[in-house]
């Protein structure tokens, strides 16, 4: 069951995507917010396409991350802020689709640290397939 996140947390979220610029370099929109759950999603654009075709690791890596980071930020304290402090990918297949969506969720939150994953799907005319597995540790800092 998804739990929601409170208004001031969804827009805190919310406000802090908005100020990324390689998101928006990406077309990366935010997908959903929830407890402990964030979904980002972002056209494979020529501009982050590998030699091959396919969507570029940058690309999926940056996805994951940022999906898990903000996963962790709706489990933290609101003023709080977040940076990862480390980030593990697994490329299970080409990024070859139309579009990428990140889904970040967290396993863990700890008092200091908080262990996360994200899974990286490649959707082409509605159907999805994992490109990307992703696990890491974030880490709550003051604003």
């Amino acid at each position: 069951m998804i739990k929601t996140v409170d208004a001031a947390m969804a827009a805190k979220v919310r406000d802090s995507f908005a100020r990324q610029s390689l998101m928006a370099t990406f077309g990366a929109t935010l997908a959903e917010v929830a407890a402990g759950r964030v979904v980002i999603a972002a056209p494979i654009l020529d501009l982050a396409r590998q030699q091959h075709g396919f969507g570029h690791a940058g690309l999926t890596f940056t996805l994951g991350d940022t999906a898990a980071g903000y996963a962790a930020l709706t489990l933290m304290p609101l003023p709080a802020e977040v940076l990862t402090v480390e980030m593990k990918i697994n490329l299970v297949a080409p990024a070859a689709g139309d579009r990428l969506i990140a889904t970040g969720r967290v396993v863990k939150a700890g008092r200091r640290l908080t262990v996360v994953t994200a899974e990286v799907e490649a959707e082409t005319d509605g159907t999805r397939r994992t490109v990307a597995l992703l696990q890491g540790t974030m880490l709550p800092v003051e604003p």
